[in-house]
Formats: C-alpha cells, sequence, structure tokens
C-alpha cells in the first residue's frame, strides 16, 4: 500500500472539463463508498472544487483502475482524461498534498480557501469511513504545513484580486471602516465581491447602485444596505465614504461638479473612489478635488502585480518548509517501521523477567536469603537478556560481518572508551593470572 494523489486541475484541464469530473457535496459520502470498494482502495478522500478534483489513496492500484472509476462517475471519456491527468506517489503526493493546502497549487497564489476546502473533504471522508491511520497522518503533516506556511511566510499577506485589493486601499485611507458608508456603482461579480470583503470588515452601511432597482435589492439585500438607481446617486453621494464604481456603461456617471457638490455637504470630510470600470465611470478630473481619493483599475494592477512578485518570494520560502516537513515526515515514518520490532522485544523482555521473578518469588517464600535472591535474579536476568545477542555477535564477528558488530555499538550505545576499558580489565586480568607462576619459577 502506498499514499496516491491522483486528478486533475486548472493547469491541466480546461473548465469544461473540470465541470464534468466535479462531485457534487451531497453525493460525496456514496462517491467515497463506491471509490473504496470498486477502485480497491484501502482509504479515500475526494476533494473537489471550481479549480480541481482530486483523490487522495492509500492504496496499490494502477492508474488505469483509478482512471476508469473516474470516467465511470463523470461524464468524461477516458482518452480525455488520459490526456489531463496527474499522479504522484508517497512521498510526492504528500509534497503535492502539502502544496494544494498551503495555496501553491492555486490559481491565485497563497488564497486560503483551499485550506477550509481540504479540512471539509477530510471530515466528509472521515463520516463516510473511508479516513484511515494513513490519511488521517498525511492530511494532519498537510494542515500543519498549511499553518506553518501562513504563519512563517507573507504568501496570504498582500491581496492579489481586484476586489480585495479595492478593499484593501480603502483601509488605507480609512483604517476602520466599522464607521464608514460604502456606494457600490453596479452590481455585477467584481462589486459583489467588493461588498462581500467590505462586509467582513465589518463596514458601517452599504449603498448599491444599480441601472435596474432589483438586481440592487438582490445584492443589497445579501449585505444589510439599501439599493438605489444610477440616477439617484447624486443625492445619496454625500453620505458616501466610499465610492467603487464598476459598470459597463459607456459614459462617465460621475462628474467633478456633482462630486464638488458632495464635497460641500459633507464639509470637506475625505472620500475614497475607485474606479474599476473600462471605459471609466468617473471623470479624471475628479482626481483634482483635494479631499478626493480617486484609483482607477491601472492603480489597482500596479498593487496587484507588485503583490504577485511579493507572494511569488514567499512561495520559495513556503517550498523550503515543505521539503522540511516531508524529510521530518519520511524519518518518522522509517522510524514507525520499527515498532513492532520493539514491542516484540518488549514483549520477550516482560516474559523473561516474568519467569525470572517468579523463581525468586519462590526462594524468598522458602526462606532463602533475600540479599542472595535479589543477586540472583538480577544475575539470571542480565544473563538471559544478553544470551541471544551476544550469541549473535560472536557469530558475526566469525563470519567477518563488522558491520553488524558496528551496529551493535549503537544499539547498546557502546563507546570506543567502553571498549578500550574493557580490554584493559582484560590485560589486567592476564598479567595478575601469570605473576603466581613467575614467582613460583623464580622459587624453583
Amino acid at each position: 500500500m502506498t499514499l496516491l494523489a491522483f486528478g486533475i486541475n486548472h493547469t491541466t484541464a480546461p473548465l469544461h472539463i473540470r465541470e464534468r469530473v466535479a462531485f457534487a457535496p451531497d453525493a460525496a459520502i456514496a462517491a467515497l463508498t463506491a471509490l473504496k470498494s470498486q477502485a480497491g482502495a484501502d482509504e479515500a478522500v475526494i476533494l473537489s472544487t471550481c479549480n480541481r478534483t482530486e483523490l487522495y489513496l492509500h492504496s496499490q492500484q494502477h492508474p488505469d483502475a483509478l482512471l476508469d472509476w473516474l470516467v465511470d462517475h463523470s461524464s468524461v471519456s477516458k482518452a480525455e482524461l488520459i490526456e489531463c491527468h496527474y499522479l504522484y506517489s508517497g512521498d510526492q503526493a504528500l509534497r503535492h498534498m502539502m502544496k494544494v493546502a498551503g495555496g501553491l497549487d492555486s490559481l491565485v497564489l497563497g488564497e486560503p480557501q483551499i485550506l477550509g476546502q481540504m479540512k471539509s473533504a477530510y471530515a466528509t471522508s472521515d463520516e463516510a469511513g473511508t479516513l484511515g491511520a494513513h490519511l488521517r497522518r498525511a492530511f494532519q503533516q498537510a494542515f500543519a504545513v498549511a499553518k506553518q506556511v501562513r504563519t512563517q511566510t507573507a504568501i496570504g499577506q498582500n491581496p492579489v484580486s481586484v476586489a480585495y485589493t479595492a478593499v484593501t486601499l480603502a483601509q488605507q485611507i480609512f483604517s476602520d471602516l466599522k464607521q464608514d458608508t460604502a456606494l457600490l456603482i453596479g452590481a455585477g461579480e467584481t462589486i459583489e465581491l467588493v461588498a462581500q470583503h467590505l462586509s467582513e470588515q465589518g463596514i458601517k452601511h452599504i449603498i448599491v447602485a444599480n441601472r435596474t432597482l432589483g438586481r440592487a435589492q438582490q445584492l443589497a439585500e445579501r449585505f444589510g444596505g439599501e439599493a438605489i438607481l444610477l440616477a439617484d446617486i447624486p443625492a445619496c453621494l454625500a453620505r458616501a465614504d466610499i465610492v467603487i464604481s464598476s459598470t459597463a456603461s459607456q459614459l462617465p456617471l460621475l462628474g467633478k461638479g456633482a462630486v464638488e457638490a458632495a464635497l460641500k455637504k459633507r464639509k470637506h470630510k475625505p472620500m475614497f473612489m475607485l474606479d474599476i470600470a473600462v471605459p471609466r465611470d468617473i471623470e479624471e478630473q475628479v482626481g483634482d478635488l483635494d479631499d478626493v481619493y480617486l484609483y482607477t483599475v491601472d492603480d489597482l494592477h500596479v498593487v496587484i502585480e507588485k503583490n504577485k512578485k511579493s507572494r511569488a518570494d514567499a512561495a520559495d520560502a513556503a517550498l523550503a518548509i515543505i521539503e522540511q516537513r516531508i524529510t521530518a515526515f519520511a524519518r518518522e515514518l522509517r522510524a514507525m517501521d520499527a515498532v513492532d520490532t520493539i514491542k516484540a522485544y518488549r514483549s520477550k523482555a516482560d516474559q523473561l523477567r516474568a519467569q525470572e521473578l517468579e523463581k525468586t518469588l519462590k526462594l524468598l517464600h522458602g526462606g532463602a536469603d533475600p540479599e542472595k535472591a535479589l543477586t540472583q535474579l538480577a544475575r539470571s536476568l542480565t544473563n538471559k537478556l544478553l544470551h541471544a545477542p551476544t550469541t549473535a555477535l560472536r557469530e558475526a564477528s566469525a563470519n567477518g560481518e563488522y558491520e553488524t558488530v558496528r551496529l551493535a555499538h549503537r544499539l547498546f550505545a557502546i563507546t570506543e572508551n567502553d571498549i578500550e576499558q574493557q580490554s584493559d580489565a582484560v590485560r589486567t586480568s592476564s598479567n595478575e593470572t601469570i605473576e603466581p607462576h613467575n614467582a613460583d619459577e623464580n622459587e624453583n
């Protein structure tokens, strides 16, 4: 059995393939059960997101078995899957898992959402009964690496999405958004993400302005805000500390005059304005006003590119962390290979101890001298524990197996000094034996 990571992602497969291989959340448990029974996996976890579908397994199955299973449980052909899948095993599989958990394999480098998705997949597998000791250990290592990457590198500190960068810029002007009001012009995907990020920062109030009131109301209700039409913007503008605009309008929606009037009502309290639209929604001349901080999409791209470079540098540090963890984990696994041997040796030693203790207790109950009985116990137990290794060492030395002898030094913590002391003791004992004979010879 070995650890496997098998799947497709945004770098290997286009969207029309990924969406046909994806697993719905309500079908995950059934899929896991089928994967374990039909593909011969000992343990299994399925991670399915918009950017990837991956099977993590503890299995000895040939890749074709996994290909066939995924083809049977999706709407792609085997030929299509062969073209875009990848398979990692052993340390490579664990390394891939760690990179995914740390956001190093994501479309947006360093994004944190994938870690939560991996934890959900892990929990679902646990619920389905397909998470065993091997995958549990591998996922715990991946989660630990992700935490270490987040705390020891800057990979997630600098925003690289337009929406998040927009909110970050607003925070640089107004450090505490909880007391501010944001006017969001438009109701598309970018504005929706901006509203979400603003809400997460605890902004006091959100106003959504849109060409159609229904769409504005739908978005505003999600965040406890209010909805207005584009025509109502001049009347509400003075209330806005933050203005972020992203529409498909071919003409500017906000001119210098309207903003100037709003600033007078605000008694020149500063306004942060961000125009993400192309063509622009806010006239360029608005930026000339003293109390307006106006940014465009080009300003955002400069920040984003700088942040991408910062994340790429952090990714190098994150990869170094992963390599250290892989090395340490491989060492742990190798150490675990000796566990059964250690347990067997301890069990054997316990049996010898019980046998010798029983003999000693009988002697004591029979009236034997306690000191002599305990001395005999220590001597007998020592001899029996050392009998097998000393016999094996003599045989190894006789056969020229010097590596076995050197290994015994490590196992029994025998130093060169210990060996020298024993050699000296033997020489001294030999001299003491010979000296009386020499004395006899002189006397004769």
